[in-house]
C-alpha cells in the first residue's frame, strides 16, 4: 500500500490555492483579498485543465498555468443563442445588452446567459460562458494542503454537508443528483 503525503496535491485532498486569472493580459479573477481558494481535488471543483495541472504541487509550490478553451469553458459557439419571448420577463425587467440573467434548463439546472440582443417581441440571450473561447492564464501557488474526510468525499465540497450545488443529499447520495434538487 502507497502512503500518502501530505504536501503534494492528490485526488481526496483539501487544497487551499491562491491565484491570479489573467484573459487578455487583464486581471478577470483573483483570491487575493478575499483568502485562498478551497476546494477538494478530483471532484471537478475546478476547470480540467487547471486541476490537472496543480495534480502534484506541493505547498508553496507556485506556477504559471495555461489553460486553453478546450479544457476551461470551451470554444465560442457562435450558434449557442435563443430567442425569448419579452413576455417570459418581470413586467419591471431592465433590459440591457450584455446584461446577466438567470434561467433554468428543464431539468432545473440554473444557466447564466447575457442578453446579445433586444427586439421588439423577443431578446436574443447569449448561451456562450463569458470565457469560452479565451485562453486562461493563472498564477497560482499551493497554501495548504489536509486529507479531505469521508463525508467531504461523499458531498465533493469541503466540509461535508450536503451538495456541492447547495441542495441536501440523503445519506446514501454520493454527490449531486435526483436527491439534490441541483
Amino acid at each position: 500500500m502507497s502512503e500518502r503525503t501530505l504536501d503534494v496535491v492528490a485526488t481526496n485532498m483539501v487544497v487551499k490555492m491562491d491565484y491570479t486569472l489573467y484573459v487578455d493580459g487583464k486581471v478577470v479573477d483573483t483570491s487575493e483579498g478575499y483568502g485562498p481558494l478551497e476546494f477538494i481535488h478530483g471532484h471537478r471543483n475546478l476547470i480540467p485543465g487547471l486541476e490537472r495541472e496543480i495534480l502534484g504541487m506541493q505547498v508553496g509550490e507556485a506556477k504559471e498555468i495555461i489553460v486553453k478553451p478546450s479544457e476551461a469553458y470551451g470554444e465560442y459557439d457562435a450558434d449557442a443563442f435563443i430567442d425569448i419571448p419579452r413576455t417570459q420577463f418581470p413586467q419591471s425587467f431592465d433590459f440591457q445588452i450584455g446584461r446577466s440573467v438567470r434561467l433554468s434548463d428543464p431539468t432545473g439546472r440554473l444557466i447564466t446567459a447575457s442578453i446579445s440582443e433586444i427586439g421588439e417581441k423577443d431578446v436574443r440571450l447569449d448561451m456562450n460562458h463569458p470565457l469560452a473561447g479565451k485562453e486562461l492564464n493563472f498564477s497560482a501557488t499551493i497554501v495548504d494542503l489536509r486529507m479531505a474526510t469521508p463525508e467531504e468525499i461523499e458531498a465533493g465540497k469541503v466540509g461535508g454537508q450536503g451538495c456541492s450545488c447547495g441542495g441536501s443529499c440523503s445519506s446514501n447520495s454520493s454527490g449531486c443528483g435526483d436527491s439534490c434538487n441541483c
